[in-house]
C-alpha cells in the first residue's frame, strides 16, 4: 500500500522502467529555453525541443518526475487541492508507441496489484468529442472497452475538458483521455459525470496524444511526429490512495503544517491560512533554491507576491514576528532528498526569506494603516489610491483586492493598472504568459540566440581567463540573457572585447556538432555544464568548432555565420557576485 510521494515516485518510475523508458531526471522551475511562460508549468514544458522532434539522448521513452508552478489558480489555493507548487509524474513517447500502449501501460499502472490495484469498477475514463479541428477520438474509446471499460462509464467531452497544449500560444498539442475514480460520493445531479467539481469524482491521470501543432495563424496541422505526454499529481494521487480529504493532509505537508501551528495562535477560522502560508511558503522556497530572487518584474514578482502574502496571513493567525525562514526550513528538510539544490542553496533560501520579510514588514504597518484611511473615506478604492499603496507600501494588487472584499468595498482595478502602465512598469504573472508569442512562433530566431549564448560563454572565459560559470539564462525572439558569477561591473573595454571575439568567431563560419555521450566523458572532453544539475546516463554535447564545447539539451543552429551580428545592449549586477549580459542579433 502506497502512503507517500516517495512511494508513489519510485513505484511510478520502477514501472516505466520495466516499460523500456529511460529515467530522466526533473528540470528547473526557470524554463531555460522557453520565454513564453514565467515558470515550469508541466512535465512536458522542458521537453518541447523533443516533442517538436530534436532527439533526446536518452532515446524515444522517457518518464520522471518533475517540479511545477502554476499561479493559475492562486486564488483556489487553500481548498481540498489547488496548490502553486506541485511535482508532476509523467511518461513520454517521441515518436515510438502511440495511444494503444499508453492507455493500456495507464490502465495497468492503475489497476494492477502490483502497482496500485484500484478497483476497475471505480474507474470511468474522458475521451476528446471532437470538433472542426479534429475529428471525434473513437480509436482511444475503444481501446478502453478493450479493456473492460464499459460505454457507460466512457465520456466523450470536448476541447475546453479533453485536449491539452499549446504551452503558450503555438506549438505541439492534441487530444487526450483522463482517468477518473468514483470516490462514492453521492452524485450531484443526474447529470453528475467526470468532470463535475462535485467531487464524486477524481481525476487521478491524464494521457494527451499528441498529433497537431498550433500555428500562429491558429490551424492544427497534423505532426510528422507524434508524441505520448501524460500527467499524474503526486500530491493529489497521494491523498486519493490514502484516503485523505486535503492534500494537505499528506505526509509531505504535515510536518510544514505541524511548524505553522506551533508558532500562531490559532482559531476555528485559521484554517485556509495555515494551508495558504504552507502552499505559498513551499512554492516560494523551491523557487528561491532555483535562482530566483524577489523582485517587482516577472519570476520575481510572483516570488515577492507569495512570501507577503504568507506574511499577511499570518497576520491573521497571530504571528508578528518574523517567521517565513523557519517554515522554509522545514520545507527544505521535507525535500532535500530529492532536490538537493536546496540544501547547497540554503543559506540564501534563508537570507532571501528573512530580508523580504523584513523589509515588507517595515512598510506593512504603515500601509495598514494608510488602507484603513482611505476605506473608511467610501465605497471603493480608487486606482490611484491603489497604485499609491502598491508604489510607495508594496501592497501587490492582489492584496489590496482581498482588503477590498473584507470591507466589502469596490476597487478600480482598471484605474490601477492605467497608472500602473504610465509609471512604464510591467507585472507578468505566470497567469498572462510573459510574453504575447508562443515558442514555435520564433523558432528560428530563439535558436539563433540560444547559439549565441555559447559563444558568449566562452567569449567571456577567454577575456577573464578564469572560470566564469553560467548562473542561469533566459532568450525570447529579441534578446538573449546570459547570467555568470564575477564580482565587479564590467568596463565599457572589456564588453567591446568580448563582443568582437563573438563576431570573430561568428566570421570563422564553424560548424556546430551535436555528440551524445556520458556526462564523464562531457567532462573528460572539457564540456561546460552547470554541474550542479542532475543529468541522465547519456547528454548532448554541443561543439562550435574547436572554440566551445558544452552539455545542452539545444536546439542550435548548424554553422555560426547563421548568427548575424552579436551586440550588447546591458551589463548589470543582479546579486551579490552575478551579473548579468543582454545582448541582440542584428
Amino acid at each position: 500500500m502506497i502512503k507517500t510521494r516517495k512511494e508513489l515516485i519510485k513505484a511510478y518510475l520502477d514501472f516505466f522502467k520495466s516499460k523500456g523508458h529511460a529515467i530522466i531526471p526533473g528540470a528547473s522551475l526557470v524554463p531555460e529555453n522557453d520565454p513564453t511562460v514565467l515558470f515550469t508549468t508541466a512535465g512536458m514544458h522542458p521537453l518541447i525541443p523533443f516533442l517538436m522532434g530534436h532527439p533526446h539522448p536518452l532515446g524515444k521513452r522517457l518518464a520522471d518526475v518533475q517540479k511545477c508552478i502554476r499561479t493559475g489558480d492562486i486564488e483556489e489555493v487553500g481548498d481540498a487541492h489547488h496548490l502553486t507548487f506541485f511535482e508532476m509524474l509523467g511518461n513520454w513517447s517521441l515518436g515510438d508507441y502511440f495511444k494503444k500502449e499508453a492507455i493500456e501501460w495507464s490502465f495497468e499502472f492503475l489497476t494492477s496489484k502490483k502497482w496500485l490495484g484500484l478497483p476497475v469498477e471505480k474507474l470511468s475514463v474522458t475521451v476528446f468529442a471532437g470538433d472542426a479541428d479534429a475529428p471525434k477520438d473513437e480509436e482511444s474509446a475503444k481501446i478502453w472497452q478493450s479493456l473492460g471499460i464499459p460505454k457507460e462509464r466512457i465520456f466523450y467531452l470536448p476541447k475546453a475538458e479533453n485536449w491539452w497544449g499549446p504551452a503558450g500560444l503555438t506549438g505541439p498539442c492534441g487530444p487526450d483521455t483522463e482517468m477518473f475514480i468514483d470516490t462514492g460520493k453521492k452524485a450531484c445531479s443526474k447529470k453528475c459525470k467526470p468532470g463535475c467539481g462535485c467531487g464524486k469524482y477524481f481525476e487521478v491521470w491524464n494521457d494527451v496524444f499528441m498529433q497537431y501543432n498550433k500555428t500562429k495563424e491558429g490551424k492544427y496541422e497534423l505532426l510528422k511526429q507524434k508524441n505520448v505526454d501524460t500527467g499524474m499529481g503526486v500530491e493529489r494521487t497521494v491523498a486519493m490512495l490514502t484516503g485523505k480529504k486535503t492534500v494537505y493532509e499528506t505526509e509531505a505537508f504535515v510536518p510544514i503544517i505541524d511548524r505553522i501551528k506551533k508558532i500562531a495562535k490559532l482559531n476555528e477560522d485559521s484554517e485556509k491560512s495555515v494551508r495558504i502560508i504552507s502552499d505559498h511558503i513551499k512554492a516560494s522556497t523551491l523557487i528561491l533554491g532555483d535562482g530566483v530572487l524577489p523582485s517587482n518584474l516577472d519570476r520575481g514578482y510572483v516570488l515577492r507576491r507569495l512570501i507577503r502574502k504568507a506574511i499577511r496571513h499570518g497576520r491573521l493567525i497571530g504571528i508578528n514576528e518574523n517567521f517565513t525562514s523557519e517554515i522554509a526550513e522545514t520545507v527544505i528538510k521535507v525535500y532535500k532528498t530529492d532536490y538537493p539544490e536546496l540544501e547547497s542553496n540554503k543559506k540564501i533560501i534563508i537570507e532571501e526569506m528573512d530580508k523580504e520579510e523584513t523589509r515588507f514588514r517595515e512598510v506593512l504597518e504603515k500601509g495598514m494603516r494608510e488602507f484603513e484611511k482611505i476605506a473608511e473615506k467610501g465605497k471603493e478604492i480608487s486606482g490611484s489610491d491603489a497604485f499609491m499603496l502598491y508604489q510607495s507600501y508594496g501592497f501587490p494588487i492582489e492584496m489590496t483586492r482581498e482588503l477590498a472584499k473584507e470591507k466589502m468595498i469596490k476597487l478600480d482595478e482598471k484605474g490601477f493598472e492605467k497608472e500602473f502602465q504610465e509609471h512604464q512598469e510591467k507585472s507578468r504573472t505566470a497567469t498572462e504568459g510573459m510574453f504575447k508569442s508562443g515558442l514555435a512562433d520564433h523558432g528560428e530566431k530563439t535558436t539563433r540566440l540560444h547559439t549565441a549564448t555559447h559563444l558568449l560563454n566562452q567569449a567571456l572565459r577567454d577575456v577573464f581567463k578564469q572560470n566564469v560559470q553560467q548562473k542561469g539564462s533566459n532568450i525570447t525572439a529579441e534578446r538573449l540573457r546570459f547570467d555568470f558569477n564575477f564580482d565587479r561591473k564590467l568596463t565599457d573595454e572589456e564588453l567591446k572585447k568580448v563582443e568582437e571575439i563573438v563576431n570573430k568567431k561568428i566570421k570563422e563560419k564553424l560548424p556546430i556538432k551535436r555528440e551524445e555521450m556520458t556526462v564523464d566523458e562531457a567532462k573528460k572532453k572539457g564540456a561546460q555544464a552547470v554541474f550542479t544539475s542532475k543529468y541522465g546516463e547519456k547528454v548532448s554535447v554541443y561543439s562550435i568548432g574547436n572554440y566551445s564545447t558544452e552539455i545542452c539539451a539545444g536546439p542550435h543552429v548548424k554553422n555560426i555565420s547563421e548568427l548575424g551580428k552579436f551586440k550588447i545592449i546591458k551589463e548589470e549586477s543582479i546579486a551579490a557576485g552575478v551579473r548579468r549580459i543582454k545582448a541582440i542579433l542584428e
